[in-house]
């Protein structure tokens, strides 16, 4: 065997494999974020009365910043405000057994016109 592989599955074997992120239900997410950004209304989305939910999943770091957005679900207008606002957001750290550990953090954003 190479060296380099040996090396790589003696840190996994010793225990410095990446653990998973823990899941945070949207209930969590909200209770654990401390700043929080608003998404702007595109303007095309306004003119075309375009409005709808965007779901959105947020890998957190350890400290509690946003490393990653990954976009589940909503209209493709509304998506890439909804995920830029998301990356400023700055989260509790979340611990597991006393220790900061990654999150992945599920955040909806609601986008309406407020015409009936």
């Amino acid at each position: 065997m190479k060296p380099a592989l040996c090396f790589l599955l003696g840190l996994s074997a010793a225990g410095f494999a990446q653990e998973p992120a823990k899941k945070l239900s949207k209930a969590e997410a909200m209770s654990a974020a401390l700043s929080r950004v608003e998404p702007e209304f595109p303007v095309m989305a306004k003119q075309l009365r375009i409005q709808g939910t965007v779901e959105l999943e947020a890998l957190v770091s350890e400290a509690g910043a946003v490393e990653k957005v990954n976009i589940l679900s909503g209209n493709p207008v509304l998506t890439k405000p909804a995920a830029e606002a998301l990356k400023k957001w700055k989260f509790a750290p979340v611990l597991v057994d006393g220790k900061p550990v990654k999150a992945l953090a599920a955040v909806a954003f609601t986008f309406h016109t407020g015409a009936r």
